[in-house]
């Protein structure tokens, strides 16, 4: 035989077993390992699994096997064929295994090992095996076929924190039962594992009390809902509501269960109670009338802290909430309650003066208290927003931090659990993209940069308190969430952000690396069937300082294959568009509008920006106060070009909780000067106001200035654009000077609070 029949007949050989291994689709695929959230530790090895048809999966223990029926129920997905599950097995096999209790432990660890024959996912629990089998799925490449090649690892996991979660507000819009084990399954499929149902609030009640069937007859309905804005008062004219039947609810407690999900219950006390006040309106201070809210909001009427029957109707809510939650924790909300009520309640203050309480804030904390009391009897603890720190927190309550880091810092000092949950990083309801066609959302701006820049752990804790930071929770109100699959996009990729965040060590995190990842991520919500956002591979803005006293325009993609394209004369970019090759300079006013290609098409939303062209553009600014920490995106902004946007979620606001903004720019020598003014916004739904004053002033040595405007209560609603003409100026500092207005006034939104200051553009022409 010759050494090239030799060869042939190898390779025939060779082909028969392939072909009999991995069947007519020929060679097994094999993905690369990208995994997220990234484990702790992970070495690759040379030895690859082959998993095919006659492989086995180990399971000895009841919810070892149950873990591995999961498995199966996604491999059945993917490929097509279930694998057979059996009690013992050493080779071709995948085994799960749980380590006995007792064992020294990592709470949800696993270590997931793949060799050459065999498979080992051993959890040092067993929600810690049923993770590793997470991971293991992601080592699969995302294609049908017989047989699959797992690459050679040793890894060894466990999460950083121990609370990582999800929150669902299911009163402002209602979801099927269907849609709440979906967003379990995403939630579980990310190694989170606390899901938050937010069940009472103003504009419905959704959970079924056998007790009061009024709370379903009368609370779960509305006769309208907002269409549009808050601001825009304009209603649908279509009744709305919806709840689920405790049947509805085991079923979804079951189903979390199964994947390691604790399902935490909210049910609002004593603010967001319309609801229930309009079914049983006797729980109310005035007796009502009330009715389910048709507006987004905080209202003045509140269950009567006064009213012992407030307190038993509430028990008796619990009772039967209590059953059909195992969750060591019940959330009684606690946040935005206003006094107005208990302050005129006659009920309210011989309540307070029975019991020595200083004002109504102390009210609202004997309250959260007296709720505490008789939950921690019946073995549970209460979790509660921050506004429960007002008056004296509950003795063992956990506290989650929504209003920025401050109440958390607050709690943990105080050596109370805390979960963070700040509105800046992880509210999902925030706009995702500066693009122009996004949906409607209630405001702020939360890239998934930002998500995943965010640490839990905050600054100036001590080694003691910050043991306190369970973990954090990113939440979606969905006032202006109407659908699944509206709320899909506004939680992914952000979830999965967060995920990393959560799970995987600090020292670990990286952005860059994080999105190379999420590029085979996304293949696998594709597989869910999930309507993420693709944001993070559009078109990524920079403007900057052109070195030569003006502005600047970068424009960069992370999408593989991407190509921009743009256009400056505000027409749509197309395949003929210019193409970009470097920063482009803006020399006058006008829109550039930008969009990535992808093979010839466009990929995500189109970049689209005005800018203004002013002599102030790119100069120096000097802000001798600071602006506020969640909205000072930088003293440049003031004059790079662009105006911010009515939604303020652009990061072009410069923000001012109270008090006096000043700002002072150097125009690098003495320049004529015939018109001056500037940007701000007015939304006094989101406690924005106008200035009570605006100065601006001009001086040629930067010590001496004279007035050249002056306006005191400009007034104005949205985007307030003030521009002034002056004669005869020449200077070459410009001293701009706002005045917010105080206090917000009694009756408003945020009353007592202080009045916000926005402005963005400082004009000077």
């Amino acid at each position: 035989m010759t050494i090239k029949t030799l060869l042939i007949t190898f390779l025939a050989i060779a082909g028969l077993a392939s072909c009999g291994t991995h069947g007519p689709e020929g060679t097994a695929p094999k993905a690369p390992i990208q995994l997220i959230p990234l484990p702790a530790r992970l070495s690759e090895t040379t030895d690859s699994f082959l998993l095919d048809k006659r492989t086995v999966l180990v399971a000895a223990s009841p919810a070892d096997r149950r873990t591995a029926e999961l498995f199966n129920e996604w491999f059945h997905s993917l490929s097509g064929f279930e694998l057979a599950i059996a009690d013992s097995g050493s080779m071709n096999a995948i085994v799960f295994r749980t380590r006995p209790a007792g064992e020294k432990a990592i709470a949800e660890g696993y270590q997931l090992k793949s060799g050459k024959d065999i498979v080992t996912i051993e959890g040092d629990d067993e929600a810690g095996t049923f993770y590793g089998m997470q991971t293991l799925i992601q080592l699969f490449p995302l294609q049908s076929a017989t047989a699959y090649w797992l690459p050679g690892v040793s890894i060894s996991d466990q999460p950083r924190f121990a609370y990582r979660g999800l929150h669902l507000d299911v009163c402002r819009h209602f979801f099927p039962v269907s849609f709440i084990k979906k967003y379990i399954d995403l939630l579980a499929m990310h190694k989170m594992n606390t899901f938050h149902w937010h069940l009472t609030d103003d504009q419905g009640w959704r959970i079924e009390i056998k007790r009061y069937p009024k709370l379903m007859e009368i609370g779960s309905r509305r006769k309208e809902t907002l269409d549009g804005r808050l601001e825009d008062n304009k209603f649908d004219g279509k009744p709305y509501g919806g709840f689920y039947t405790q049947e509805d609810i085991q079923e979804v407690v079951a189903y979390a269960t199964e994947r390691h999900v604790t399902v935490i219950p909210e049910i609002e006390m004593p603010g967001h109670a319309l609801a229930a006040l309009a079914s049983y309106p006797h729980l109310g201070c005035t007796g009502g009338p009330y009715a389910v809210a048709t507006k987004w909001g905080v209202f003045d009427d509140v269950f009567c802290a006064g009213n012992d029957t407030t307190f038993q109707f509430l028990q008796n809510v619990l009772e039967e909430v209590l059953i059909l939650f195992p969750s060591k924790y019940i959330h009684i909300g606690g946040d935005e309650s206003p006094k107005v009520r208990w302050e005129k309640c006659p009920k309210c203050q011989a309540r307070m003066k029975a019991e020595g309480l200083r004002d109504e804030h102390a009210l609202q904390s004997y309250f959260i208290r007296r709720m505490e009391k008789w939950l921690n009897e019946k073995g549970r603890q209460i979790i509660g927003w921050d506004e429960i720190l007002e008056g004296g927190l509950a003795p063992n309550a956990t506290v989650m931090s929504w209003r920025g880091i401050e109440g958390g810092i607050a709690a943990a000092k105080q050596h109370h659990d805390v979960i963070m949950t700040p509105g800046n990083f992880v509210y999902f309801d925030y706009y995702q993209s500066q693009g122009k066609n996004e949906p409607l959302a209630i405001g702020g701006f939360t890239p998934v940069s930002k998500v995943y820049g965010y640490e839990p752990v905050p600054e100036g804790l001590s080694a003691r308190e910050a043991s306190f930071i369970k973990g954090a929770q990113a939440n979606l109100w969905t006032e202006y969430i109407g659908s699944p699959e509206h709320a899909e996009y506004m939680v992914y990729p952000r979830a999965v952000a967060l995920a990393e965040v959560l799970w995987s060590p600090k020292e670990r995190k990286n952005y860059d690396g994080f999105l190379e990842r999420l590029k085979q991520h996304f293949r696998r919500l594709d597989k869910k069937s999930v309507n993420y956002a693709k944001h993070v591979f559009e078109v990524r803005p920079t403007v900057e300082p052109d070195g030569k006293n003006g502005v600047q325009l970068r424009l960069d993609t992370k999408l593989d294959g991407g190509k921009i394209v743009f256009t400056t004369d505000s027409s749509a970019p197309d395949a003929a568009a210019i193409s970009y090759t470097g920063p482009i300079h803006i020399t006058k006013s006008g829109t550039i509008r930008a969009i990535v290609l992808q093979e010839a098409k466009p990929y995500g939303n189109e970049y689209q920006q005005a800018f203004v062209f002013h002599k102030a553009l790119g100069r120096p600014v000097i802000l001798p106060r600071a602006p506020h920490q969640h909205y000072n995106p930088g003293a440049f902004t003031l004059v790079n070009g662009i105006g911010g946007v009515k939604e303020f979620n652009d990061s072009q606001w410069t923000g001012y909780s109270g008090g006096t903004m000043e700002a002072v720019i150097d125009l690098g020598d003495s320049t004529d000067i015939s018109r001056v003014g500037l940007n701000y916004l007015a939304n006094r739904e989101q406690w924005i106001y106008p200035p009570k004053e605006v100065v601006i002033a001009v001086s040629a040595d930067g010590k001496h200035y004279k007035e050249v405007l002056q306006r005191k209560d400009p007034g104005g609603y949205g985007i307030v654009r003030l521009r002034e003409g002056v004669k005869d100026v020449k200077a070459r500092y410009v001293k701009f000077t706002l005045r917010a207005l105080g206090r917000i006034p009694e009756g408003a939104p945020g009353e007592g609070e202080p009045a916000w200051l926005f402005t963005d553009e400082l004009i000077v022409e």
